[in-house]
């Protein structure tokens, strides 16, 4: 492997990198979308140094990267071949006694890998389903009364926007401004960012959908409902709404993760009413230092 580099990450030009490898790998059960790479990186601002990220480069092509969350939490998506150098990256940079990081079920080379470097499955771990469905047959969108559902419309719309966030996530970090710097990274489309506006006006539930042209699947991520307006179907029509989108936009199918363990039944149960099936599920692999 003499001819692979590895480089630490530099700013939104490698993320775009990273999402381009994301896309390639998409089709041969690839764990992370395009979407939820951009929401996580920009949603919170100031945690770089939290953060160590690398890239590892052939012929000026990402083959490999590696996202560290510290203390000692790893995403990453790489070939098997080359993911005992991605580990041992990882070991360097984190200093935490527990190490973990989290594939899908179906992901049995790098599963493997783990096993032999010390990794145990975590047999009490939180974990997320992979929900999707085609876009063909949408039902109509319908809302309460006095609400209605629509794409956001601009600046003038994200401290509402926010504020309806961090009432459905609370207690949250995402401020006005990294909104806006979600709002400038690829492939976010103002088109795709569905709200429900109530009846005096305010933004009270939400979903993001974000589109990867490439594999035409859309993702939603983030997905919420502002506390005092929760139990009335917003979720659901907001969601509805993004399909319908979505569809309009070429994608062919959307996705989700949505929490598959008991302690948060209710985001499966939604996507479920919508249409959407499980396929694999999120594993956590754990060792100690």
């Amino acid at each position: 492997m003499s001819d692979i580099t590895m480089r630490p990450y530099e700013g939104a030009e490698d993320l775009r990198r990273m999402q381009e490898l994301a896309q390639a790998v998409w089709g041969r059960g690839g764990r992370c979308h395009v979407g939820e790479l951009a929401w996580d990186r920009f949603q919170h601002g100031g945690r770089e140094s939290e953060w160590p990220t690398m890239l590892w480069e052939r012929e000026g092509r990402t083959i490999a990267w590696a996202w560290v969350r510290l203390p000692g939490g790893l995403q990453f998506v790489a070939p098997d071949d080359l993911a005992d150098e991605v580990l041992d990256w990882f070991h360097e940079v984190t200093a935490g006694d527990r190490l973990a990081t989290t594939i899908l079920d179906t992901e049995t080379g790098l599963a493997g890998v783990l096993t032999r470097r010390g990794y145990r499955r975590a047999q009490d771990a939180s974990f997320l389903l992979r929900m999707s469905r085609g876009l063909e047959g949408l039902p109509e969108v319908e809302t309460p009364p006095g609400f209605t559902v629509r794409s956001l419309r601009g600046d003038e719309d994200v401290p509402g926007r926010v504020a309806a966030h961090r009432s459905a996530f609370h207690p949250s970090r995402v401020t006005e401004e990294s909104y806006r710097r979600v709002m400038r990274a690829w492939p976010y489309r103002r088109e795709l960012d569905c709200v429900v506006e109530a009846p005096d006006g305010r933004l009270v539930s939400y979903c993001l959908a974000w589109l990867d042209p490439d594999n035409r699947v859309g993702q939603f991520e983030p997905v919420g409902t502002s506390r005092e307006f929760q139990r009335l179907g917003l979720a659901r029509a907001a969601c509805l709404y993004a399909m319908h989108r979505l569809r309009a936009e070429g994608a062919e199918e959307a996705m989700v993760y949505a929490r598959g363990d008991d302690a948060h039944p209710v985001p499966a149960k939604l996507y479920g009413s919508l249409g959407f099936s499980a396929g694999a599920r999120t594993v956590t692999y754990t060792r100690s230092r």
